[in-house]
């Protein structure tokens, strides 16, 4: 039997809960102080933990004033016991949701800090967050007294079942983890797959790939398929990279004056266009006598992927311009055709082929 309530009882209790909420916003005021200090360092591990314990101290000061206020009440045995149980899966609840904050933040902080290491990929975070809010579900199940090893049975007899069924989602989790794992492609990487899609690489989780193309469309590709596709990542093993321009002169141009004339272009360009590589050595390569021109390959430096696009630009204008300036010209592909008696003969073709929206000089005989 329970004794009587009394004023006393009913004093202690709220002295007890008002105790807990004063405990709980002073928790917070002080984390939130704490919080604003460690956003002045570089290290990213204590805002995650000034975040979690921002969420477990408030409730954990709550549930011991309110466990508190109940031992001070004349309750039955099974109601102070069901209240404890109560109060316990409460702790036990903000103490997950904590850990799996603190665990994937530190994840997150660990691959930004590493180069080569997925920093901005979310399959790493989820997968960590699914393990830390199972295995707190478990602990709540036991201390509420269920047994949990049927239930560990029933999940392995039932993930094969599931395992069978989600082959493909399966497959592409596997995929992603493998992606990661073996550093093939990152977040950030400028990737071209042999089906024709390119671009940056936004992020990686746990099903599918994010790419953002050039023209900022995003293009999806399960990990599935990119992991078995043949692919060119241009950021890897360095970002850094050479590109070649072909150019030609006519005969009888001076190779040493081209040459000259063409590496101090390239010098300008490298030094001048954002994106370039100042440390960059002007090389040009002469390799084909052609039918109306010597053809030759300028190589150029560049910084990223996407900066070629410009630097590609500025060297033709700039080429093309000093050519002029210097005499040096560059042959147009010419095309003889012969008329006879108002027919067309096959024509005799002098020069390459033309490109399309070069002019074709025709000569009739």
């Amino acid at each position: 039997m329970t004794r009587a309530l009394t004023m006393n009882d009913v004093l202690f209790a709220g002295i007890a809960l008002a105790a807990g909420l004063v405990a709980a916003f002073l928790l917070r005021m002080l984390l939130r102080w704490l919080g604003r200090h460690a956003d002045r360092t570089q290290w990213r591990g204590d805002d995650v933990a000034v975040d979690a314990l921002r969420m477990i101290a408030p409730w954990a000061a709550l549930a011991g004033g309110a466990a508190s206020a109940a031992a001070a009440l004349p309750l039955t045995r099974t109601v102070q016991h069901n209240v404890n149980q109560v109060l316990t899966v409460l702790v036990i609840f903000a103490a997950t949701l904590s850990v799996s904050r603190v665990v994937a933040g530190l994840v997150q902080s660990v691959t930004q800090a590493r180069s080569g290491v997925a920093g901005s990929a979310t399959i790493f975070m989820n997968i960590t967050r699914i393990l830390v809010l199972a295995i707190g579900f478990l602990v709540v199940l036991q201390t509420l007294g269920i047994s949990i090893a049927p239930m560990l049975t029933a999940l392995g007899v039932g993930g094969l079942a599931v395992a069978l069924a989600l082959q493909d989602t399966l497959a592409n989790l596997f995929a992603g983890i493998h992606i990661l794992a073996s550093k093939t492609v990152q977040p950030g990487d400028y990737i071209r797959l042999s089906s024709g899609e390119e671009g940056y690489v936004e992020d990686i989780n746990w099903r599918q790939t994010t790419v953002r193309e050039l023209s900022n469309n995003l293009v999806v590709i399960p990990n599935g398929q990119l992991a078995k596709t043949n692919m060119t990542n241009f950021m890897r093993p360095e970002q850094e990279l050479t590109i070649l321009v072909q150019a030609g002169v006519s005969y009888d141009s001076d190779l040493e004056q081209v040459e000259r004339v063409t590496k101090e272009v390239v010098t300008e360009v490298m030094t001048e266009i954002t994106g370039a590589l100042p440390e960059h050595e002007p090389a040009v390569r002469f390799h084909t006598f052609g039918d109306s021109r010597i053809g030759f390959t300028v190589i150029l430096g560049v910084g990223e992927f996407s900066d070629q696009y410009r630097i590609k630009h500025e060297f033709i204008k700039r080429l093309h311009r000093r050519y002029r300036e210097e005499g040096i010209r560059i042959p147009s592909p010419a095309r003889t055709v012969a008329l006879q008696q108002g027919s067309v003969v096959f024509p005799q073709q002098r020069g390459t082929e033309p490109e399309p929206g070069d002019m074709t000089a025709f000569r009739p005989v």
